[in-house]
């Protein structure tokens, strides 16, 4: 593969972070690629009619999605090979009575949602996506591509000592969008007048201000995704962590050919960032009740999903923390993992990952596969150490779980760093995972 070629997944990864600038639209970018490649839609609601090579995907609550490529042999006999992801990103979402009006400034009542690094939402070109749901039940996604909203910083004028004592900020009081500036006249220039004209511009309801009913709503940066550096080896932009996993999950779903002997699978879960307790977090039964069902249609006794998923390996992929050249201090020396070097097993004793040493070996042989070696990260002993979905679904499922991700920097800031020549490795050792003939034995 020549230089070019290897920044075209990349390149790729642009288009899909700028087509997703909110849970439900990654969501919604995901079913047009696997539609576009053959993949049939599944409603929870109905029996399922499956059958070895059945390529299908079901979606709960618009943000959290899992597709499968069923294995010609029954998951009871061969298990499931899964790749785990998160759809959110940590932001500022919309509250219910959203309009502000202060000093003749036009706001927006926001609330933060999940690990957000605030400062970096300051002094950014914002806009507004999400969902919006009208009366008679319906619910349209909405994106506004303008600039809408800006959170403008206090003059150094005004804050002398912010360089050197830092930047204090209070969620509630510093953190309001501004929208406009003028009059208020209530209901016709609230939010809800704003989201009906909308709907209407853009032909995807025709609906008047009091049809719309309620919202979910995040602020995003409205500059495109792009490629840096001298030689284009990094990626600048928003919600890297964790769409570039689920980037690289859907990919490699799609990369790893016709059904092989067992069932692959992938679960992009939505609500990570705020501890995944909902109906379509990874706490939920949701992907538990998608492989009983694929594991029943091969027929068999009723504890068939109980065989396939002690039979099962799960990849739980979020993004990892490469070593930041100004704070090298804060990194263990013999676990930074370093951009540009390739994608990064995370191991934490504790448990805040879930990977032990035969998950190690594994990834490792399928890194090996795509001929590279993966780094690796650990916390120092004196500092804390995140998470990911992998405990969660290792214990929610007993089921062996590895947890990696690719290096970044500035994560859960508004704008992010990442490499550009690591997205098409971490894709290739997923391929490479998915198509195994059968995971590995889960007693060692």
């Amino acid at each position: 593969m020549t230089d070019e070629n290897k920044l075209e997944p990349a390149r790729d990864l642009l288009g899909f972070i700028d087509e997703s600038p909110t849970p439900y639209h990654a969501v919604a970018e995901v079913k047009r690629r696997l539609d576009a490649a053959g993949f049939s839609a599944l409603d929870e609601r109905d029996a399922w009619k499956l059958e070895p090579g059945t390529r299908s995907y079901v979606i709960r609550g618009g943000g959290t999605l899992v597709a499968f490529i069923a294995g010609r042999r029954p998951p009871a006999e061969a298990g499931f090979m899964l790749i785990g992801a998160h759809t959110d990103s940590p932001n500022l979402r919309v509250k219910p009575a959203p309009d502000i009006h202060s000093m003749s400034y036009r706001q927006l009542g926001v609330e933060v949602y999940g690990g957000v690094l605030l400062s970096t939402w300051l002094d950014r070109d914002l806009s507004l996506a999400g969902r919006v749901s009208v009366r008679g039940g319906a619910t349209h996604l909405v994106r506004f591509r303008q600039p809408l909203c800006r959170i403008p910083n206090l003059a150094i004028h005004l804050n002398r000592d912010v360089n050197s004592g830092g930047l204090v900020l209070n969620a509630q009081t510093h953190m309001m969008p501004m929208l406009a500036v003028g009059r208020d006249d209530g209901e016709a220039t609230g939010l809800r007048a704003l989201l009906a004209e909308e709907l209407q511009r853009t032909g995807s309801a025709k609906v008047f201000v009091e049809d719309v009913l309620g919202w979910d709503l995040c602020l995003y940066d409205v500059q495109p995704a792009s490629l840096g550096g001298v030689h284009n080896d990094l990626v600048f932009a928003p919600r890297l962590d964790n769409l570039a996993s689920c980037h690289a999950a859907t990919q490699a779903l799609l990369d790893s050919g016709e059904a092989g002997e067992t069932t692959r699978v992938v679960a992009l879960y939505d609500h990570e960032e705020v501890g995944s307790q909902s109906a379509t977090g990874a706490r939920s039964r949701f992907l538990i009740a998608v492989l009983e069902r694929v594991a029943q249609a091969y027929g068999g006794s009723t504890d068939a999903a109980a065989r396939a998923l002690s039979r099962s390996l799960l990849l739980s992929a979020d993004m990892a923390h490469a070593i930041h050249p100004n704070y090298t201090e804060k990194h263990d020396k013999h676990h930074a993992p370093r951009i540009g070097r390739g994608p990064v097993l995370k191991v934490n004793a504790n448990q805040s990952y879930a990977t032990d040493g035969p998950g190690i070996a594994i990834f490792e042989e399928a890194c090996q596969a795509a001929d590279f070696s993966p780094q690796r990260f650990v916390s120092r002993n004196d500092m804390p150490c995140g998470s990911t979905i992998g405990p969660i679904s290792a214990a929610r499922m007993a089921v062996r779980t590895i947890d990696v991700g690719n290096p970044m920097l500035g994560m859960h800031s508004c704008r992010e760093t990442a490499g550009a020549r690591d997205v098409a490795p971490m894709i290739a050792a997923m391929t490479a995972l998915l198509s195994q003939a059968q995971p590995p034995d889960p007693a060692s």
